[in-house]
């Protein structure tokens, strides 16, 4: 379990108690949420430790590592997602300019969207945590993604876009991920983060019971002005910020 005394984003000790989430996905916990004064991020207290964290992942219903189908939800996510995937890569062409690069996706899920990056011949890369999940991209799209804690290991100064698709709130070692991905990026790489935001209308109408929230798989709750500080502080230039509707 980690306790936070500081501000997990920018070190803060101006942090104070929100409000309480429940985990409705697996365990049915209940974990409290603090919001830091200085940065605005908020983040998920006591939560659970980088090696205990696996068990609150072992729901058949966590789409993007089972692909399952069943139910509406989850019917209703895949006919979505064929149709943001394609945003996505033209989201890329755009910003890098280029038709054709090298990628990097962290969290990669069952690999759809690199799958459509291939297409378009990009030369391709993966992590991702979950076992199931690397194996059904293997089974699908012949996709050989590498486990997540092969990241730090990767070959730096070589890609000329990496992705993180609702990745960078699940992640332990926040700060080490963001200087590690510098790293990895050409001088003129672009790095792609997609998170949600809870000062979204949404997350204002739903409050606690915000779906966004995830506790305790989200370890932290971005604003937009602690994104732009967090970046800044790991000195990336942010270039453009963008909605994500159907997320």
């Amino acid at each position: 379990m980690i306790h936070y005394h500081h501000c997990p984003l920018c070190r803060s000790r101006e942090i104070q108690f929100v409000l309480r989430a429940k985990d409705y996905t697996v365990s049915g916990d209940f974990f409290e949420i603090w919001e830091c004064s200085a940065c605005k991020a908020r983040f998920t207290q006591d939560v659970p430790g980088k090696e205990e964290i696996g068990t609150y992942y072992k729901a058949e219903s966590y789409i993007s590592h089972s692909d399952t189908r069943k139910g509406l939800v989850n019917k209703l996510y895949h006919l979505v997602r064929s149709r943001t995937v394609s945003g996505k890569r033209k989201l890329i062409e755009q910003f890098t300019g280029k038709m054709q690069g090298t990628i990097l996706d962290v969290g990669s899920g069952t690999g759809f969207f690199l799958h459509e990056m291939k297409k378009a011949g990009w030369q391709t890369e993966g992590v991702e945590p979950d076992e199931g999940a690397r194996a059904a991209a293997r089974r699908f799209y012949n996709l050989d993604i590498k486990p997540a804690d092969t990241f730090f290991n990767l070959e730096e100064n070589k890609f000329d876009a990496i992705t993180l698709w609702h990745v960078l709130e699940h992640v332990h070692e926040l700060h080490e991920y963001l200087e590690k991905l510098k790293r990895l990026l050409k001088p003129d790489g672009k790095l792609f983060i997609a998170v949600p935001n809870y000062t979204s209308y949404d997350a204002t109408v739903y409050k606690e019971y915000w779906a966004a929230y995830d506790v305790p798989r989200h370890l932290y709750h971005f604003a937009p002005q602690s994104m732009e500080l967090l970046l800044r502080n790991h000195q990336f230039n942010l270039t453009g910020t963008k909605p994500m509707w159907y997320d």
